[in-house]
């Protein structure tokens, strides 16, 4: 881990620093959170560093595990649980919502799958994907927060926040302002979620860090500290919006889980996480799950805990399901296609 800053400090800041110092992980706060370069230097003393090559290795070794017969179908069943199933465009309508709902409740007509964990929309169309869900138990998902950008006065993310949560969303999937983070403004960045998680009333909470615009496995790690100091038991992590280049890899998705885990160990508080973006096919998320696994244990291998923010991995997860029921693949056609989103 790198050392405290060097050269002569002001008595102040030695006290500053003494008393960061003697904190454990729990009680690290906003007085740590400053806006300098300094301050993210102190908070990486604290919760340490990341070993990218290690990560490196660590995951490669995941997708190497071989899961075969009972224990594949079991992985595909739990991750199909897991899916938050997503639609995100400019062009959705009620009538492409009430579509993945259908979707969401019932995955393939005479195939042994469950309901997904969740649907996600755009605040807009909360409502209705409250009607269509009615009396079934799958969590209304909404994007908030002026996604996928962040870039929007709070008032009006709050705003948006508390406007979806009163149209039925059990669940507000937030993006974090990566501009405040990249300039250093890690406090501001920590209170604008405090007051989404306020926002959002019973609401669980998900943080989007868009770990592709942070750039390194050290700034990732440290947004989900900042972020996980003011989240409740059970509010989630995010890697991703879907929207960028860059979504969720095995690599970034390690770095959160050791995140959780290594805060969950001093705290006690656990953290929910969701990979978003990217994970398209059946044989990637039994490589997530794996690593859930062999990092957070089975504590986590459940929907309340680990979520995948996907739109076409149902439709894998389904072939795959197929194929071990009767041993043939069958045409992509033969599963419809409720989005199209990420």
């Amino acid at each position: 881990m790198e050392g405290a800053s060097q050269g002569f400090l002001r008595s102040e800041e030695v006290m500053r620093i003494c008393v960061v110092i003697t904190l454990s992980l729990k009680h690290v706060s906003a007085l740590m959170i400053g806006s300098s370069p300094q301050a993210l230097r102190r908070l990486m003393n604290e919760i340490g560093t990341v070993d990218a090559v290690g990560i490196e290795e660590r995951v490669a070794k995941f997708q190497t595990r071989s899961i075969k017969k009972a224990s594949k179908v079991q992985g595909l069943k739990m991750a199909a649980s897991m899916i938050d199933l997503t639609t995100l465009e400019g062009k959705d309508t009620p009538g492409k919502v009430e579509s993945l709902c259908r979707k969401a409740i019932t995955p393939h007509e005479g195939l042994d799958c469950p309901q997904v964990a969740a649907v996600c929309v755009y605040p807009a169309m909360v409502k209705h994907a409250a009607k269509f869900l009615a009396g079934t138990s799958i969590n209304i998902a909404s994007v908030a927060t002026a996604f996928p950008s962040g870039q929007a006065p709070l008032r009006t993310r709050l705003a948006e926040v508390k406007a979806a949560v009163r149209d039925g969303a059990h669940e507000i999937d937030m993006v974090i302002n990566r501009g405040a983070f990249l300039s250093g403004e890690y406090g501001r960045v920590q209170d604008e979620i405090a007051s989404v998680r306020d926002a959002c009333g019973d609401s669980t909470l998900k943080v989007i860090l868009e770990v592709s615009e942070l750039e390194t496995y050290d700034a990732i790690r440290a947004a989900s500290f900042i972020a996980m100091q003011v989240l409740r038991p059970g509010d989630f992590i995010k890697t991703s919006t879907g929207k960028t280049s860059g979504n969720a890899t095995l690599g970034n998705n390690q770095v959160m889980l050791e995140a959780i885990r290594d805060f969950y160990e001093e705290t006690g508080t656990p953290i929910a996480m969701k990979p978003a973006g990217g994970i398209k096919t059946a044989k990637q998320a039994l490589h997530f799950l794996v690593a859930v696994k062999e990092t957070l244990g089975d504590e986590w291998l459940n929907n309340s805990r680990y979520r995948f923010g996907a739109s076409s991995l149902l439709n894998d997860v389904l072939r795959q399901l197929e194929k071990q029921k009767t041993g043939a693949y069958q045409a992509p056609y033969t599963f419809s296609e409720a989005s199209g989103a990420y």
